[in-house]
């Protein structure tokens, strides 16, 4: 889709004019010399793994200094990162905040083994004895429980300060170069009119939500006659990750990458089993919505790839910003004066960033940035499949705002429990559209849903499973580009079976998706997000008020609760296979209805 209309595009400029202003410059030099006292500081209290004894006063003290110096660093240090890498997001060519990034990175390559060394410490002492005599340690209980779990499996400090360094030239490097080659490819796209315009990645990523199934089929070629033109590049950034990872899980003592993952994200192996149970359990229903879809869009052998997310050929309107940002604010207004008003905010504080561009990351995040601002990269593309997107993002940017103030240890958010806001409040855009719909509108709403809870359950599926096999196969060897796409294809193979016509499978998904390029499992704690929200949701509903009198303290607490204890406050037990199936039997209803409808419709046989 051509972008006509001015898309809205965020600004970082109240906090430092440019990347060169000396305020900027002036922070820069003051997180290093921050970064060294802190150090100083752990050094002169000994914080670090010692022999077991008994707790003194002064040990509290000691507690008190070290911990807020941490969080006053960590919140500098948050800050900076997030403004470079704000103008790295929207232009990867940007040399100069490339560059400023890259100092960033290295400071935080000093400041991390001072996580390590703060949890071999208290560790070492007992967290009950420290909290005893030290404040700072009451307040910060639930993340040092953590930190005393994670204790148990760091490397010496010699090994954890030697790894945070290489780091910044090892995976953190890979990753980078993942990002930019991406960000900056650009293709010929051959459209059914004649015309091959060459685009940036993301808009032609953008167009498998285009009216025209010409038009995303041809989408659809042009990516694939791109990205093997990057591929063996990128391929090198996926062995020295994952390979980066083995090794240190390895010597970390985890017994699999996944142990580590779970760890990292607050989630019991008992959970996660619980809940990929019910996820297999839900894959025939998925393939039956995709072999529904297949046919209202006059295919008989499965979807093909390029139509996943197409909008239905009977309902092709497309979206102006304004109606959809519309769509969001109501929905949200609907919940909360406050939820609401964060609409309005964001663009008034212009946290959003909008349209596609040539060197801008695809896909869309939301990032905290200071005091409880966000800031919110979309590839706006006229869908409703867009509006949702923008709805999960600044549900993103609410959770934010529970946090902020909260403290930088406090605020450590696990991926998995990150996404409860914001599909909580993609869930508020689809029921506040059910209510008011009906007919062909109602069925498109449900297509639009649909399709992102196939992507979220199905295709993350997919992803989980080809990122299992990357971890086994990596740890005897390297893998070349024809083996990760064959292990993709077969992933998409197990995951979507007969709702895909596998023909048109996408075997460079591995490439394009950011989610791969770090050291853990990144993407089944989207779908954690998907049915928890889903089991929030329906909390909500049971009792409105006494939802929102305790929604915004499970949001902040996120940082500091395990996944199962966030639960329980809201009676939700996710240890156990009924949880994460009623939220699924949900998602089955829908596809329930949308089946029925098109058949009532008259768009069925």
């Amino acid at each position: 889709m051509a972008i006509t209309e001015e898309l809205p595009r965020w600004s970082v400029a109240d906090l430092h004019e440019s990347i060169d202003s000396r305020s900027f410059t002036g922070a820069l030099e003051q997180l290093g010399a921050d970064v060294t006292r802190l150090i100083n500081l752990f050094d002169t209290h000994d914080v670090r793994a010692i022999a077991p004894r008994p707790v003194t006063e002064d040990d509290g003290i000691a507690a008190d200094e070290v911990i807020a110096g941490y969080n006053d660093v960590a919140a500098s240090l948050g800050v900076l990162e997030s403004f470079a890498y704000a103008l790295v997001a929207t232009d990867s060519r940007n040399q100069s905040a490339q560059s400023a990034l890259s100092e960033i990175e290295d400071q935080e390559a000093r400041f991390g083994p001072m996580t390590a060394r703060l949890a071999d410490w208290v560790s070492s002492l007992g967290l009950e004895p420290l909290s005893s005599v030290s404040e700072q340690v009451g307040q910060h209980k639930g993340p040092l429980v953590r930190l005393v779990h994670r204790a148990e499996h760091q490397m010496l400090e010699a090994e954890e300060n030697l790894l945070a360094e290489l780091e910044t030239t090892g995976s953190g490097a890979w990753g980078r170069l993942q990002q930019d080659v991406t960000s900056q490819l650009a293709t010929e796209v051959a459209f059914p009119d004649g015309s091959a315009p060459t685009m940036p990645m993301p808009a032609v990523r953008g167009l498998a939500t285009d009216p025209d199934p010409l038009r995303r089929k041809a989408a659809y070629d042009a990516e694939l006659s791109a990205w093997p033109t990057i591929g063996t590049s990128v391929a090198a950034a996926m062995n020295a990750i994952k390979g980066e990872a083995n090794a240190v899980n390895r010597r970390r003592n985890w017994d699999s990458p996944l142990e580590a993952s779970l760890f990292a994200n607050s989630v019991s192996r008992q959970t996660f089993d619980a809940m990929q149970q019910a996820i297999t359990d839900s894959l025939p229903d998925f393939r039956r919505w995709m072999r529904v879809k297949a046919k209202l869009h006059g295919h008989a052998d499965g979807l093909p790839w390029w139509d996943l997310v197409a909008p239905l050929p009977f309902n092709t309107d497309r979206l102006s910003w304004d109606d959809g940002i519309g769509i969001v604010r109501n929905a949200f207004g609907e919940y909360s004066p406050q939820l609401g008003g964060l609409v309005d905010r964001a663009l008034d504080e212009q946290w959003i960033d909008a349209p596609p561009a040539d060197g801008k990351s695809g896909g869309a995040f939301c990032a905290p940035f200071f005091d409880d601002r966000s800031l919110i990269l979309l590839n706006w593309s006229g869908s409703a499949e867009s509006a949702q997107t923008t709805a999960h993002e600044l549900g993103h940017a609410y959770h934010n705002t529970a946090l902020a103030e909260r403290t930088p240890l406090q605020r450590y958010l696990p991926m998995a429990l990150a996404e409860t806001a914001s599909i909580f409040c993609e869930t508020l855009v689809v029921e506040s559209g059910l209510r008011r719909l009906s007919g062909v509108d109602r069925l498109g709403l449900l297509d639009v849903d649909l399709q992102g809870s196939n992507q979220v359950v199905v295709d993350i599926r997919s992803r989980f499973l080809f990122e299992t096999e990357v971890f086994a196969r990596r740890q005897r060897r390297t893998l070349g580009v024809q083996e990760l796409n064959d292990v993709m294809l077969e992933s998409q193979q197990e995951a979507y079976g007969d709702g895909l016509d596998q023909t048109t499978a996408h075997p460079y998904m591995w490439l394009l998706k950011p989610h791969y390029y770090g050291a853990h499992f990144y993407n089944w704690p989207y779908t954690y997000g998907l049915l928890f929200g889903l089991g929030l949701f329906a909390r909500y509903q049971e009792d409105p008020a006494q939802f929102r009198s305790g929604y915004d303290d499970l949001l902040s607490r996120t940082g500091m609760d395990s996944a199962e204890e966030l639960g329980r406050s809201f009676r939700l037990d996710v240890t156990d296979v009924a949880f994460w199936t009623s939220s699924l039997d949900v998602l089955r209803a829908r596809i329930d209805e949308y089946e029925r409808l098109a058949t009532e419709l008259g768009f069925l046989d």
